[in-house]
């Protein structure tokens, strides 16, 4: 048996990065400190952070005082202007990246022309772009809703930071055909692109791939579609308590891979969980084998 971990799998620079400042502030501050929403997509992580006093908060209406660190997500204008007319102590953690497209939203919504914003409708980053569109931005899930819109003498597309590239070039390559001047702006993140290439190397080389994350992050299920597309038997897990006897079955070349928000130890343990595994299974073939 062998037991491969993807390239680059594990927290991203963002994500390392809203962690860190959060842990800061908590040391730093005496009153009680919330993150708006889950600060990354892990509950493991999110679990953790409310060991350490860090409270997650979903309604604005709930902070009263304290400081509020906003997520590596970002949030949109109105949001933060909520929140400084609450005179809440602001601690801004939005991933450098999304702070990025956030500026570039706003200035393709003074040029006057419709922005594409390819993601999903539900996720905080894409809700936090739309808010720095001034009304112009319209989000795309996939090629069918491209077809459902008219045909454009001038639009801009761009994509939420941690997209399927994949997916991405079909709903840009369907926008061309609707739009005569289009503008592409490839905004998936570096660090997304590198890990879902090394995720579809790793399942066109391995048996079984095993996809590490929360079920809430939108960038570790990406992973998981592009392993699926490529390897039927991909599995997503949020812990190695979900590798069993049956997701391992005829598997001798085994491969792990992790989203921007699944912490190394959770990898490791999925490594340790399949070795002890294995070793538990051969241990089972000799007991048999012996009583023969």
């Amino acid at each position: 048996m062998e037991i491969i971990v993807a390239k680059n799998s594990g927290l991203c620079y963002g994500v390392k990065r809203a962690l860190n400042l959060a842990k800061e502030t908590r040391n730093k501050r005496n009153g009680k400190v919330f993150t708006l929403g889950d600060l990354i997509h892990n509950p493991r992580v999110i679990a953790d952070l409310q060991k350490q006093g860090i409270q997650p908060i979903e309604n604005l209406n709930e902070l009263k005082k304290g400081t509020v660190i906003i997520r590596s997500h970002g949030v949109s204008p109105g949001v933060h202007k909520s929140l400084k007319e609450k005179q809440m102590e602001i601690v801004d953690a939005t991933c450098p990246i999304v702070k990025k497209i956030q500026k570039l939203v706003e200035i393709l919504a003074k040029e006057k022309e419709e922005i594409i914003i390819v993601g999903n409708k539900d996720h905080p980053e894409i809700k936090g772009l739309i808010g720095f569109s001034q009304g112009r931005g319209i989000i795309v899930e996939n090629e069918t809703q491209v077809k459902r819109l008219t045909h454009k003498k001038k639009r801009a597309v761009l994509a939420q930071s941690t997209q399927d590239l994949y997916l991405f070039e079909k709903i840009v390559a369907a926008l061309i055909e609707k739009t005569e001047e289009l503008r592409v702006y490839n905004t998936i993140c570096h660090s997304t692109q590198t890990r879902q290439k090394a995720t579809s190397d790793l399942a066109s080389h391995v048996d079984t791939l095993f996809i590490v994350g929360g079920k809430n992050s939108s960038n570790t299920r990406k992973l998981f579609q592009i392993s699926r597309r490529i390897l039927p038997t991909t599995y997503f897990i949020e812990n190695a308590e979900q590798i069993t006897p049956k997701t391992l079955k005829w598997a001798n070349k085994i491969g792990i891979s992790g989203g921007a928000s699944t912490p190394p130890e959770a990898i490791q343990e999925a490594v340790e969980k399949i070795k002890d595994s294995y070793k538990l299974q051969l241990k089972k073939e000799k007991t048999i084998q012996c009583r023969e």
